[in-house]
């Protein structure tokens, strides 16, 4: 690893304590930090014996997994690594025939998820019966399985250790049955005063910044909290500090344990990801007080079991309980199509309508109540919140929103305001007010906002595009400009879905409608990091829907969120959309919108087909592919909401 330079003047972290777990590499750690002006404090959760313990597995537990793959109980194996194919051969040689485990491995199913492992099973004599080159986290692992088989029905013996967190609960949620060899399992450490100061400084919060270093320094954390009892307060703990994860792969396992990461470093090295900390922390700290201001107020409880709303069809199905009835709503049910709505349009314009609060909850009450739907929406728009960051937006008659400064250059970036509060965003915090208190209680409230794709597509293209050539370009040209355009974008979200949460919103959308032109590997790259750190902002209680249009293929990195329900358009089958993203999500979705525009007959065998699919699997939130059409008649929409609660009644 590289050596630090000294550069503690004008350093971000110049007396600055930094709080981080210990590992090999406390040494360089604390010299990086120190070369920047800052100081830390390392917890010391392991000792050299321990170490040696960490490769140490009970008797009987492997002799157990040893004995189901031998006895044909196993049917596929998963190794990640290197060491767990070595380790596996090892043990089996130990405790039953090493040939006899080779000729059990030869005649199952064997998935290598790296070259490391695959060339494991190759020196062993046995070339795996699916290598997957590339599976840098165990998203990308599952994504890939799902591709080459199917695990339902299938008993899956898996390695498991700390750097594949949630590839078991994956596995399991497509109807896998997974037996599991620890290849590192966890050693309880000497409750010795250091590691009992280190849990003391961090809930009085001694130093202001928790580092964490590696994968397995996100283990040990959570390690550490339940052998000291603090298992109840992991989130909690670090609620008031700023959270920095070194590189995605840690990032992503403190979001799959629903800690909120303020920042994940580019560099992955020690010395070169604490130099990066240090130039943005004062961006860092900046981005984090926003966020908390936009969280005053009396946020609503989505773990209350007294709330009116608490056991409605909706609310249940974000959670994956059972339903009496497939709860119903419409993206776009309070719109043109209606006549009510129209009325009130010839006399406002549109942006006029959208700052009004009392008329916007006066046209979603009459949608829902004309309609039956189990849940509202508020009504606004996917744009307003651009105005306060210094977009010049007007919605021309008949033309749509045109944004008349739009963003085409990396200078005019520079231009770009991110929220700092919802002070001028406060007609959509009324909004939210004024719709939950004129709903009936038990109705469940949804908010929304636009996710920062398409909001940059806006802000870059001035408008709908076909192609998005000037997002594309600004995108793939222009990394740094892109990186701190979506940054802006991502904290302005975040405070704005915050803010209507606190005003009363009990679930809230994510909408994607131009992702769509995008391929995995771009939307992985460019876009996925942003959404996903908005999601892992918001209280773990309201539940997410994440939504996105025009590409199937972004399902599993759409599901590779924190989101408790993934919306699906009408692209794809609903059982396979489901079992693509994993049985531990809900789903929403996904009629084809145009059906709305046939009859009521068409409407009842369309709908019944996507109940079908949907097999009565608790979780399922019946909802069009994208936004009711403006010439759908309302007697439709009434029809296909009676169909939805007249064939899924339980």
């Amino acid at each position: 690893m590289t050596e630090p330079t000294p550069n503690p003047r004008n350093s971000g972290l110049a007396g600055v304590s930094c709080g981080a777990l210990s590992s090999e590499h406390d040494d360089l750690l604390r010299r990086s930090i120190e070369s920047q002006g800052g100081t830390t404090s390392i917890c010391v959760t392991h000792t050299t014996s321990d170490e040696k313990k960490l490769l140490q597995v009970e008797h009987q537990s492997i002799s157990d997994f040893v004995n189901q793959l031998l006895t044909g109980q196993i049917e596929i194996v998963v190794f990640v690594t290197a060491t767990g194919v070595n380790y596996l051969i090892e043990q089996a040689a130990r405790h039953v025939d090493r040939q006899r485990c080779l000729d059990a491995l030869s005649d199952i199913t064997t998935i290598a998820g790296s070259q490391a492992a695959a060339e494991s099973f190759r020196q062993q004599g046995i070339e795996p019966t699916i290598t997957i080159k590339r599976a840098t986290a165990w998203r990308d692992l599952l994504i890939a399985i799902d591709q080459k088989i199917r695990v339902s029905n299938f008993n899956v013996g898996l390695e498991e250790s700390d750097s594949i967190h949630g590839l078991s609960a994956g596995l399991e949620a497509r109807g896998g049955r997974v037996f599991r060899l620890p290849v590192y399992p966890q050693v309880r450490p000497a409750q010795d005063s250091a590691a009992v100061n280190f849990f003391e400084q961090l809930e009085t919060a001694t130093f202001p910044i928790m580092l964490f270093t590696s994968p397995a320094s996100v283990a040990r954390y959570y390690f550490l909290a339940q052998s000291f009892g603090r298992s109840r307060l992991i989130r909690h703990l670090l609620d008031n500090h700023l959270v920095l994860a070194i590189g995605p792969e840690s990032s992503e396992l403190l979001q799959d344990r629903q800690i909120p990461v303020d920042y994940t470093t580019v560099a992955t090295g020690l010395t070169e990801a604490i130099a990066e900390i240090s130039e943005r922390l004062v961006e860092i700290q900046q981005q984090k007080q926003r966020i908390r201001l936009s969280l005053s107020g009396p946020a609503t409880s989505g773990s209350d079991p007294n709330a009116p709303w608490y056991d409605s069809p909706f609310m249940k199905a974000c959670r994956g309980e059972p339903t009496d009835i497939t709860p119903v709503w419409l993206m776009r049910q309070a719109g043109r199509y209606m006549a009510e709505y129209r009325q009130i349009r010839d006399q406002i314009s549109f942006l006029d309508l959208c700052a009004n609060p009392q008329l916007c909850s006066e046209v979603m009450c009459t949608a829902v109540k004309r309609l039956g739907v189990d849940a509202a929406i508020i009504f606004s728009d996917l744009l307003p919140m651009l105005v306060p960051m210094g977009m010049d937006l007007e919605f021309a008659k008949g033309d749509g929103p045109v944004i008349h400064n739009p963003i085409r250059s990396t200078a005019d970036i520079d231009r770009v305001k991110p929220l700092e509060s919802n002070a001028e965003l406060q007609f959509v915090m009324e909004t939210v007010t004024q719709t939950r208190q004129d709903l009936p209680e038990d109705l469940p409230l949804i908010g929304f906002a636009g996710a920062p794709f398409t909001l940059a597509s806006y802000m870059i293209e001035g408008g709908a595009s076909r192609n998005f050539a000037h997002t594309k370009k600004l995108m793939y040209t222009d990394h740094g400009a892109w990186d701190q355009l979506m940054q802006h974008l991502s904290v302005s979200i975040s405070i704005y879905l915050n803010g209507q949460i606190a005003a009363g919103a009990q679930c809230v959308q994510l909408f994607d409608s131009w992702v769509g032109c995008l391929g995995v590997t771009d939307y992985k790259k460019f876009v996925h990091p942003y959404v996903k750190q908005i999601i892992a902002s918001l209280p773990k209680s309201v539940p997410v829907i994440n939504f996105a249009t025009g590409n199937p293929a972004l399902l599993p990195l759409l599901a590779d969120t924190r989101a408790a329900v993934i919306g699906i358009d009408w692209r794809v089958r609903l059982d396979d959309a489901w079992q693509t993203v994993g049985y531990d999500r809900s789903v929403q979705g996904n009629l084809d919108p145009t059906v709305l525009l046939t009859d009521r007959q068409e409407i009842t065998r369309q709908t019944k087909f996507v109940l079908d699919q949907a097999a009565g699997r608790p979780g399922h939130i019946f909802n069009l592919g994208h936004g009711i059409l403006p010439q759908t008649p309302v007697e439709n929409a009434i029809a296909l909401v009676d169909a939805v609660h007249e064939l899924s009644q339980s």
